[in-house]
Parts: structure tokens; sequence; C-alpha cells
């Protein structure tokens, strides 16, 4: 059982531990920048950036290109028509009708002179031959003039070399070189945004745990000061008017809590948005509890050379118009000459180099290619001077923001030492206001002395007055019965009422004696009594002077802290 309840405390402290989370400056940068989304990115940008930049260098080495294509046609190139295939293909058949007429007039002669038959036999036999062999050398004439392209194959290997572009290449290597640079001073520029964002949330957290602090403390001397008022309204000393007074100051310190904690929640839902984690997360930082402020004793001198040496976004802008300014060579390249070395091997079939034949074949070829613009009607000058207005809008705009960051600087500076300065008048004021307050609270201590005395008197008076009056009462009704019974002793009566007045007048000038001793008691206890009302409220507005002047020094602490933090990342900057 033992060990069930101790595994049980265990978890209980684990999930504890865990629910809340103590997160100090540096790790909310951490987190902040490792989560987030726009660094991530500004980082993609830069490795795009770089390769666009090897792929710029890359236009000065040579290309090689390969390339092919096959086609299948319906009909193939023929280089003869349909009647010269026809002579040459019957060349044999027309020249064996000569050649047959020939043999008759040969067989003629034989007839006429038979002494040439043996001679002339051989030269028949030779004749009637002819008009095949040519017949077959015709045709074999068709055969070689034939294309055979109906499925035709086309074959290049090519190497192109840039030899000089009008500065083309150059410019636009160098352009890829800034815009690579460029995304890494967007990138650090986007790390200070986060850092700077992060500080502001995270000191935003602990001024208002600050001001939360001071709200509870004001709502707790309000809410004494509403005790004390409604025990004077009970002894008498003090209006229901002042009473409803104070409960309008509770109830305004009380909606002062709530809205220091509702911003509070806000404050800390934005921070863990910026460091990446759960909106709802119970964290908790680790200078909440801070109670003193480092605070510089030096005074604050802005660097402006500093600060333009360090700005990313002056970098950025100085690298933009480099860029411009190789934008116009990347026009005024397209007007000038260009001159590029190509070389090819082509290889077909059907191949051409030797007749048509349905083998692949090739031939290498090597040239220069030369390109001159002449005339465009002034194309290229106009886009030269556009090119030229841009570079000088992003030079003044350099310019431009050079001049906000000196005036930023010096104005940063100048808040920093007029917040030094009024931390220092509010230090001083508090301690007058401590002095005046110790001072006071003598003051009502001695008079809270001198209360109890007179309290005591007062009550004695009071007294004297019930008697005085229940004295009165008493001879009134006594007269009354006297005056009922009168009737027959008037006589008695009237002497008795003479020795009586006597002692009546006695009486009644002992009683004006002590009826003007009370009366001037009741005055001087009026008086205590308001001089010491008079010194409550002034050590209660002496308090709650105090607890102001000290939620003044908080904010103005959590004010310079961030001020320095500022000079601090500027500092690191520079």
């Amino acid at each position: 059982m033992k060990r069930v309840l101790s595994f049980i405390l265990l978890f209980g402290l684990a999930l504890s531990g865990y629910a809340q989370r103590i997160l100090n400056l540096d790790s909310c940068r951490a987190l902040a920048l490792s989560n987030n989304k726009e660094l991530r990115i500004a980082q993609e940008k830069i490795n795009a950036a770089h390769y666009q930049q090897k792929a710029a260098f890359t236009n000065f080495l040579p290309k090689i290109d390969v390339s092919g294509s096959y086609m299948r046609t319906q009909k193939e190139i023929s280089l003869l028509n349909d009647d010269q295939k026809q002579v040459i293909g019957n060349m044999g058949t027309s020249v064996g009708n000569e050649l047959q007429q020939f043999g008759q007039e040969l067989q003629q002669l034989a007839v006429q002179h038979p002494e040439f038959l043996p001679l002339l036999t051989p030269l028949n036999n030779a004749m009637g031959k002819i008009p095949g062999a040519l017949n077959q050398a015709g045709q074999s004439i068709l055969d070689a003039f034939r294309t055979d392209t109906r499925n035709l194959y086309v074959g290049a290997a090519t190497l192109t070399q840039p030899i000089f572009m009008g500065g083309k290449i150059i410019a636009y290597n160098k352009i890829t070189k800034y815009a690579e640079q460029l995304a890494q001073s967007q990138h650090a520029t986007g790390m200070q945004d986060v850092i700077l964002s992060t500080d502001q949330a995270y000191w935003q957290v602990i001024s208002l745990v600050n001001k939360k602090k001071l709200a509870e403390s004001f709502l707790k001397l309000v809410q004494k000061l509403d005790s004390d008022v409604s025990k004077m309204v009970a002894e008498g000393v003090a209006t229901t008017a002042d009473e409803l007074s104070v409960k309008v100051k509770v109830n305004e310190a009380e909606m002062t809590l709530t809205q220091v904690e509702d911003g509070l929640s806000l404050s800390k839902m934005v921070l863990c948005q910026l460091c990446g984690i759960p909106l709802n997360t119970d964290i908790r930082l680790a200078d909440e509890s801070m109670e003193n402020l480092t605070l510089p004793d030096m005074y604050t001198e802005s660097n402006v050379n500093t600060a333009f040496a360090n700005r990313q976004e002056l970098k950025s802008l100085e690298l933009a118009e480099k860029i411009y300014r190789q934008k116009i060579n990347v026009t005024r390249a397209e007007f000038l000459p260009s001159i590029g070395l190509t070389a090819n091997y082509l290889f077909t079939n059907p191949a051409l180099v030797n007749g048509f034949e349905n083998k692949f074949r090739g031939m290498w070829g090597i040239g220069v290619v030369v390109k001159i613009p002449v005339f465009h009607w002034g194309e290229g000058i106009y886009k030269v001077k556009a090119a030229r207005a841009e570079a000088n809008i992003a030079r003044y705009q350099l310019e431009d923001v050079k001049e906000k960051v000196e005036l930023q600087v010096t104005q940063s500076s100048y808040k920093v030492n007029e917040a030094v300065k009024r931390l220092s008048m509010a230090e001083k004021n508090m301690e007058k206001a401590e002095e005046n307050l110790i001072r006071l609270h003598d003051i009502l201590n001695e008079l809270e002395e001198r209360v109890g005395p007179l309290r005591e008197q007062a009550e004695k008076a009071e007294k004297f007055i019930a008697l005085d009056s229940e004295k009165k009462e008493l001879e009134i009704g006594l007269w009354l019965e006297t005056l009922e019974r009168s009737g027959k002793i008037v006589r008695e009566v009237e002497e008795k009422i003479a020795s009586t007045q006597n002692s009546y007048e006695e009486a009644e000038s002992e009683l004006n004696v002590l009826s003007a001793q009370i009366e001037q008691n009741f005055t001087e206890t009026n008086g205590c009594t308001a001089q010491m009302e008079e010194a409550r409220l002034k050590a209660s507005e002496a308090d709650e002077l105090a607890t102001r002047k000290e939620g003044e020094v908080s904010v103005l602490e959590n004010d310079i802290l961030h001020e320095q933090q500022t000079i601090r990342r500027l500092n690191g900057e520079i």
C-alpha cells in the first residue's frame, strides 16, 4: 500500500512539473528561432539563391545536347519521275528492237557473202544478250536512286560554347551572387525581428506580472481603508458618503486587477505563439520574481556609423542597388554583338553520304555564330535608361532608409537617457514619500494615544447628559404632581417653593457650569476626532501614493530593461 501511495505521489509531482513550464529569455529565443516558419522560408530562399548562383555559373561552360527523332511517312521521296523510271527500266527493250533490225541486216549480209558467216554468228548471239543486260542495268540504276525514306531516323549531338555575349553572363552571375547574399541578409533580419518580438513579449509578461502585484497590493490597501472607514462610520466619526466613495475605489481596484489578469493571460498566449508551443500551455518566466534591475550608470550615446555597418536592412538595400546596377549591364548586353562557338555530330538513316543507304552514317561540323543587332528604333537605349532609373530608385531608397536609421538610433538613445532620468526622479520621490509616510504613521500613533482618554471623557459626558435629562423629566413630573395636590396647601407649598427655588437656582448654576464643561469636552473630542480622521486620510493617501510610486518605478524599471535589451541587441549587432 505504501508503494502504491509513493508511486501516486511521484506521478502527481511529475505531472505538476510537466504542467507548468519554466522559461527564461534565452530558452524563449531558442524556441522562437527553431519554430518560426518565416525563418524556415528564409532559409529555403537562401538555398534557392545558392543553387541559382551555381546555375548561373554554368553559363560560362560549354553545353552538350543530344537529340533524336523518328518519322514514318506514307510515301517515300523519289528523285526520278515515273517516265524516267520507265525509260531507264526498259532501256534494253527499246534498244533490242533496233538490234533485231540490225541482226536481220547482218543475216542478209551473210546470205550475200557467206564468207562473213563465221564472224557474224558470234556477233548475232551477243546482240541477243544485250537487251536483257541493259534492262538489268537500268533496274540497278532505279534501285540506286530509290531513297526509301518512309522510315526516317535522325540524331544529333551538339556542343555550344559562348564566347562573347555582351557581358550578360558575367552580369547575371553577379546578380545571382548578390541575390544569395540578399537572402542571407533577409534571413538575418528575420532572426533579429523574431528575437525582438520575443523579447518584447517576454518583458511584457514580466511587466504585467509586476503590475498584477501592484494591483493586488493596492486592492488590499483600499480594502483595509474600507474596513477602517466602516468602523469610523459605526463610531460616528465618518459619513456614509465617505464609506461609499471608498467602496467605489475598492470596485475600481478589483476591476483593474481583473484587467491586468486578462492582459497577462493574453500576453502569455502571445509568447507561446512566438515560441511555437501550444497556446494553453501553463508557463512561468524565470524573471517574474526579479525585484531589482541592473541599470546603466553611464550616459548612452548614439553611434550612427556602427548602426550603418551592422543593420541588416541597410545591407539588403545595398545589395539591391548592386543588383539593379547589374541589370543595366544585362539590358545593355541584349543590344551588343554576341559570338558563340558551336560543334555537332549529325547521323541519319537512310544515310546520305554514300548515296541513299539504309544504314546509320554521320558527320561532324563546327562553326561560329555571330549576332549583331543593327536597328531596333532605339529600343536598347530606352531599356537601358529604364534600368538606370530603377537603379537610381534603389539608391534613393537606401539613402532614405539611412536617414531614418540615424533618426531611430538618436531617438532610442534619447529615450533611454530620459527613462534613466525618470527612474532616478521616481526613486527620489519614493524616498520622500516613505519619509512622509513614516512621519504620518508617527502622527497617527500619537493621535491614537490621545484618543483613548478623550473617548473616556466623552463617555462620561454622555452619561452625565443622560442623567441630567432623566433629572429634568423627574422634576417636571414632580412639579405636575405638586400642582395637583397644592390646592389645599398653597401657602405651605409656596414657602416650600421659595426654599426650593433657592436650592434650584444654586443647582441650576452648578448644572450650567457642568453643561459648559461638557460642551467644551465634547468640542475638544470632536476636534481630536477630526484631526485623527484627517491624519488617517493623509496616511491612506500617503500609502496610496507610495503604492502608485512603487508601481511607476516597477513599470519604469521594466521599460528601462526593455530599452537596455534593445541597446544590447544594437550593440551586439554593432
